[in-house]
């Protein structure tokens, strides 16, 4: 595996940045050679912050067209280094990105399963930041585990294990740290356009083949609305396609926490259950689904449900969880430890870190559940220190929520519903409030359908 140098060409003395920004202000499209102006100003700082935030309000209040927002895609990949791969893997190199949920520890069993089936999943993941969990700091639960790697190191696990998970380091997409860090300051950062650049230039710098996306909308998701998550997955397809990486987006719900754990290393030890053919059905069905959109876009299935059959597979007969286990050794993780934890008769919490305390939560009437809202359970669980305030804060893996119920479930006055594993001797009158507001019972049945409720493709 290689990095290949960003380079982005343009004549930078051909523009004033005043004069582009004032495009832009103005409502007018921008040409290739201008947006590549910005980009490229924006990493040698030959525009000052000043106008960076002046061109980021600019396309915030008028937008960019399809075109533009690819071209703008486009110059941040190419803004810094990009990954490449030996030619025998061509139309094998895969990845998927989450706009992020309650719950969401899908990319653990789904990077080991793709990897059974054949794929290279070089998978560079992010860490939790307000109600959303991270997946390198579900990770980083596992004792050793290391999500810094070198390139030459991806390569290498690529090559023997077929997956791995990763931090991201400074040299990709630098045009994104820096424009990231003065939209969240300048109340840019929902922007369509802005959104799609910063996800997918991050995404396409790792060489991919395909990508699948998992756009969550609803009251736990940066998308409220399925109207929005349905334009934001059109634009990310879009600009994904326009850089050569097939591309398709499923739009899934997020309103109750997906399986049945919120916190790091509780999330570990139910990926690890998904990873042995058990676990809660929803979480499957997100793996499954998302595996198999993967697989039918690169051609190792026919079709989607055959693909999503072919992950299940990986999973019920425990070359998925190999991959794991061979993944955990490759990034760090002793030898005995991969292989105790993946063994179905461990405790796992002998390995993963076990809160000092639990204290359940009981139903305070019956009949059935009909909403969990997650996220007050993610705002909660975070608040205990499964999660983070601002960048750089320290997370403890130990803390969070295990739900014992879930919506459709019929309850008694008295049942718990949660468990809550903490650190403290007690857990605040305002937290067990909250979590007891959080869930709705009523007397009505409940049915619970699939989380995904529409596919986005080119």
């Amino acid at each position: 595996m290689a990095t290949d140098s960003g380079q982005i060409e343009v004549d930078m003395s051909k523009f004033r940045a005043p004069d582009v920004i004032a495009k832009k202000r103005d409502g007018q499209a921008l040409s290739k050679e201008e947006i590549q102006y910005f980009v490229k100003g924006v990493v040698t700082k030959e525009f000052q912050d000043s106008q960076i935030g002046a061109m980021l309000m600019s396309i915030f209040l008028n937008g960019m067209n399809r075109d533009e927002t690819t071209t703008l895609t486009r110059a941040m990949r190419d803004s810094g280094s990009t990954l490449s791969f030996p030619a025998q893997w061509a139309g094998l190199v895969v990845d998927k990105h989450s706009t992020g949920g309650v719950g969401d520890k899908i990319s653990l069993p789904l990077a080991p399963a793709l990897a059974a089936c054949g794929l290279k999943v070089p998978m560079i993941s992010g860490r939790g930041l307000g109600h959303t969990g991270g997946t390198l700091d579900k990770l980083e639960s596992i004792p050793d585990f290391t999500v810094s790697c070198t390139t030459g190191e991806m390569g290498d696990i690529l090559e023997k294990v077929g997956c791995c998970i990763v931090g991201q380091t400074a040299d990709i997409v630098p045009a994104d740290k820096i424009m990231y860090g003065i939209r969240d300051v300048t109340g840019t950062v929902e922007s369509l356009p802005l959104i799609t650049a910063s996800i997918v230039s991050k995404k396409a710098s790792e060489g991919l083949s395909a990508l699948v996306l998992d756009v969550k909308y609803g009251q736990a998701a940066f998308m409220k609305t399925l109207d929005k998550a349905r334009d934001l997955a059109h634009s990310m397809v879009s600009a994904s396609e326009g850089l050569g990486v097939k591309t398709v987006a499923l739009l899934t719900k997020m309103d109750n926490p997906i399986g049945l754990t919120i916190g790091n290393g509780l999330e570990v030890w139910e990926s690890l259950l998904c990873l042995q053919g058990e676990g809660p059905q929803d979480l499957k069905e997100l793996v499954c689904q998302l595996g198999g959109h993967l697989l039918a876009r690169v051609g190792t299935a026919a079709t989607a449900s055959e693909g999503s059959e072919k992950i299940a597979e990986k999973l019920r007969n425990g070359e998925a969880l190999q991959k794991f286990c061979d993944m955990m050794v490759a990034q760090g993780v002793k030898q005995e430890t991969a292989e105790a934890l993946c063994c179905p008769d461990t405790d796992v919490f002998t390995i993963l870190p076990r809160a000092e305390h639990l204290e359940d939560l009981c139903c305070q009437s019956s009949g059935f559940i009909q909403s969990i809202d997650a996220l007050e359970l993610a705002r909660v669980s975070a608040e205990l220190g499964a999660g983070r305030s601002k960048a750089g804060e320290a997370v403890n893996p130990a803390v969070g929520l295990q739900l014992l119920k879930t919506v459709g479930s019929k309850v008694a006055k008295g049942d718990v519903w949660v468990k809550v594993h903490h650190q403290g001797d007690c857990v605040s009158a305002n937290h067990i409030t909250r979590l007891q507001n959080s869930l709705l019972i009523g007397g009505e049945s409940v049915e619970v359908g699939s989380r995904v409720t529409e596919v986005v493709s080119n």
